[in-house]
């Protein structure tokens, strides 16, 4: 929940492109999350369901070894 994900390919009919970054919202299975896609000012400009398996997982730390 909550985490920073970027799209790995383009979802034309949601209007969304490859490397788009969203955040997740909401877990709607084990092979699905509802993403929001949000501009520079915090205003959403699309949600949509994704597969897990079609998203990158961003990270700004190092994880622990």
């Amino acid at each position: 929940m909550l985490d920073v994900v970027a799209l790995l390919a383009d979802r034309p009919a949601e209007g969304l492109a490859r490397g788009q970054v969203g955040t997740v919202v909401e877990a709607l299975s084990a092979d699905a999350v509802l993403v929001e896609f949000s501009d520079d000012d915090g205003r959403a400009y699309a949600v949509t369901a994704c597969p897990i398996s079609g998203l990158l997982v961003l990270r700004y730390e190092p994880e622990a070894a």
